[in-house]
């Protein structure tokens, strides 16, 4: 793992970037076990690792991050929803009800499969989508993330290639690369993912005689990137992967926080035999909670229940007691409704005061949904090497680099407004224009200074995530 910067100089001390002295790193090293080079490393169990760890990188901005959370500085950084709206008075007397009602039910073991009763609510929550669909074909999983890294586990051998959109979810990069599958971007433009890029990718993999497994695409208020599928293109995409032979994982956790109430046809109610969703509460109700979905055709979903049994042995069933009894007590359609609106009041805040502050030279995206805005930067500025100077500036952001398995992204930034309020979220913008107009200033005076790309995706963190 690189530094985002050389050690600095902190009142007469050299601190690392994760807030460690000179004097501790070498106590640490005089502890530290030589391996069989006789090098040094400080962690002893370094040659037991199998190979594919090697995929498995921290983000290198998470000790950024541990000052970035504090109360002075504005994280526009994290993808976490904002649950002030949620009724928790309702919910706490639902919750205690519930242990005292069904307790020894809720507290107990359950099945892998997932509770029948919310299985079937989420196919009624899928089928506003155009998704038609039995309960038995529905996993619960601990988040969706357990559910794409499931799914990544029972298609991928390590050299196998997974298409995903360039940039992508740092949280499916880290699965990719922990299962050794090689990652290749296809292009987005403001209108989702371009089917022409898409046949050139699988022509390209065709050439050199590598398998796609899998495409992977967040179709609706893509995250990083803010975007959505075009309608006239989803049956296009679904017969490209189709006529390839291969497979469609549909990962949709914010398809129904479209800002104007709209749904879209998801990819699996075009072509149920060949795509796999994977769905989510945690953008829509609760995300501790960790109560996700994937729906799979009939012998997928054998394995995936296989796969389930072994990772976790079933998923909590009190969490998913909770979820049902939310979706049948209290009017959810409604909660979304106020999730949309106070999103879409923070999409108009951090888009006004983009245009108010930013640089000349800089762009973004104008999402219709979701959380996400994605900013390009001018030629010259390295969005990872200024991120600890926007730190210090009180402002944090995702820096692009992370959302790409081969290292771009340098000139891009995630901007996310679910969190913040509207005033944080203006003032945010206006010291990351602060920082990004100095940057500008030391490219002027001493040219493009970038960091060489580096290969490999960061594992996520609910800062990054």
């Amino acid at each position: 793992m690189t530094q985002v910067e050389s050690p600095r100089r902190s009142q007469g001390r050299v601190v690392t970037l994760d807030g460690l002295t000179a004097d501790t790193c070498e106590v640490l090293m005089t502890a530290s076990t030589p391996d069989r080079s006789g090098r040094h490393n400080l962690d002893p169990h370094l040659d037991r690792y199998a190979a594919r760890t090697a995929g498995m990188t921290a983000s290198e901005i998470r000790a950024l991050f541990a000052v970035a959370s504090r109360p002075e500085v504005v994280s526009l950084a994290g993808g976490m929803p904002n649950l002030a709206a949620l009724p928790l008075e309702s919910l706490s007397t639902q919750i205690g009800e519930l242990i005292a009602d069904e307790g020894l039910v809720a507290l107990q073991y359950g099945s892998a499969h997932g509770i029948p009763v919310l299985r079937e609510q989420i196919c009624e929550i899928m089928a506003l989508e155009g998704i038609s669909a039995h309960p038995d074909d529905v996993v619960v999983t601990v988040g969706s993330q357990m559910g794409l890294d499931m799914v990544t586990r029972l298609f991928c051998d390590p050299g196998d290639i997974v298409l995903a959109e360039g940039p992508s979810y740092v949280g499916a990069l880290g699965s990719f690369a922990a299962y050794q599958a090689q990652v290749v971007h296809v292009a987005m433009d403001d209108d989702g993912l371009v089917p022409e890029a898409l046949r050139e990718a699988l022509a390209q993999a065709a050439k050199a005689g590598k398998r796609v497994k899998f495409l992977y695409t967040i179709p609706n208020f893509h995250n990083p990137a803010g975007v959505t599928l075009a309608v006239e293109r989803r049956a296009e995409i679904v017969e490209i992967c189709r006529a390839h032979g291969v497979l469609v994982i549909e990962d949709n956790p914010y398809g129904l926080l479209g800002f104007d109430g709209q749904t879209y046809p998801a990819l699996r109610s075009l072509d149920p035999d060949n795509v796999i969703y994977l769905g989510s509460f945690s953008k829509t109700f609760a995300s501790g909670l960790r109560v996700g979905w994937v729906l799979a055709p009939h012998a997928v979903r054998e394995k995936l229940v296989l796969a389930a049994e072994s990772a976790t042995l079933c998923p909590p069933t009190l969490n998913q007691m909770i979820v049902s009894r939310y979706l049948t007590t209290h009017d959810w359609k409604g909660q979304i409704k106020t999730f949309r609106e106070n999103y879409r009041e923070r999409r108009d805040a951090i888009l006004g005061a983009l245009e108010q502050h930013m640089p000349t030279g800089c762009s973004w995206t104008t999402p219709d949904g979701g959380f996400y805005v994605w900013v390009t930067v001018p030629e010259g500025v390295d969005t990872k090497a200024m991120l600890p100077r926007a730190v210090t500036a009180r402002v944090a952001y995702a820096s692009g680099t992370g959302f790409y398995a081969d290292g771009f992204g340098s000139r891009q930034m995630r901007l996310s407004y679910c969190y913040p309020t509207p005033e944080r979220i203006r003032e945010g913008v206006r010291r990351l224009a602060g920082v990004l107009e100095s940057e500008m200033d030391l490219v002027r005076t001493f040219g493009n200074v970038s960091m060489k790309p580096i290969s490999g995706p960061e594992n996520p963190s609910p800062d990054t995530a």
